[in-house]
């Protein structure tokens, strides 16, 4: 079946393409096979325009009825190659392949999102939902009444640190910086909680246990002492890297971290193939500039597509 436009991706960027697509009537599909993408775990929403409080949950979960609701099918394939063929009128078209069938698009909208760091320490792997977790609002109700760390300095980090002060009987932020990177606001939120105690200028070395987490080990940048702390949970926040291997497939340009680069009109090195999101290269990655890069998307690729015409 051939598509004006496939979207991959269904966090906040592709799920906002689609809404815009809907406008210019372009025949459309998306695919996400984690709906919502990292947007679902942000368990506090505070500066989503229209929402004075909402969870990440929640608020994808409107923009996916809202995506259904306008007639556009939201498939949870996962896409694992894209080619592109000439037509005569030397018109890029894609082929987008998933393990069980394939499509055809005039243009396509890459809105891959990200996935998140990993500190890549020895039994990191072996402890993951044995105490190590990368999700703190999936995971935090395990933890109550027990004492955990986050690692890490970003707002994803203090969000998750706060989140985890509801519930565990002491949280401890380890930053390998002198400062924290987060919005001021929640930095003073932090400090402000009595359950959170902020350990900076320290990396983590090791993560020790049987057969769950028991301790962490650290150690102080500038000391260059070690340091033993016992606890049940660690949460890891150190950031995201971009998930562009679909860009790869096309030998769309990225920067040297991963990120697709693209114009202010959200097109890529490759004509008709278009990016959007946590996905490309921009100075801020939050909720409402991934749905704008979204609508910005989907405009071009409506512009493209009349151009041609």
């Amino acid at each position: 079946m051939q598509y004006d436009l496939i979207i991959i991706g269904a966090g906040p960027a592709g799920l906002a393409s689609a809404i815009y697509a809907t406008r210019y009537k372009l025949k459309t599909i998306v695919f996400g096979k984690e709906l919502g993408g990292q947007a679902v775990h942000a368990y506090k929403i505070e500066n989503y325009p229209g929402f004075k409080l909402i969870s990440g949950q929640e608020l994808m979960k409107k923009m996916q009825e809202q995506v259904k609701s306008l007639g556009i099918k939201i498939s949870e394939e996962k896409v694992i190659d894209i080619t592109k063929i000439k037509e005569k009128k030397e018109k890029n078209n894609f082929i987008v392949s998933t393990h069980n069938k394939k499509y055809e698009a005039k243009t396509i909208i890459l809105a891959l999102g990200t996935e998140r760091k990993k500190l890549n320490l020895p039994n990191e792997d072996k402890f993951l939902g044995k105490g190590v977790s990368y999700c703190a609002t999936c995971d935090t109700p395990f933890f109550k009444n027990k004492i955990v760390a986050v690692v890490g300095g970003s707002n994803a980090a203090v969000m998750s640190a706060l989140l985890l002060a509801e519930y565990a009987k002491k949280v401890y932020v380890i930053y390998r910086g002198k400062e924290l990177g987060a919005e001021p606001l929640r930095i003073e939120q932090l400090k402000k909680n009595k359950k959170i105690k902020i350990i900076y200028n320290t990396e983590i070395k090791a993560i020790q246990g049987k057969n769950f987490v028991e301790s962490i080990m650290l150690n102080n940048k500038k000391s260059k002492e070690n340091k033993k702390i016992v606890l049940q949970g660690v949460f890891i926040e150190i950031g995201f890297i971009p998930l562009s291997y679909l860009a790869k497939k096309l030998s769309i340009k990225t920067n040297k971290e991963g990120f697709i680069l693209t114009n202010q009109l959200m097109e890529t090195s490759i004509k008709g193939a278009f990016a959007a999101g946590d996905c490309i290269v921009k100075p801020l990655r939050q909720i409402i500039t991934a749905a704008s890069d979204g609508a910005i998307a989907s405009y071009s690729a409506y512009s493209y597509l009349k151009e041609g015409e």
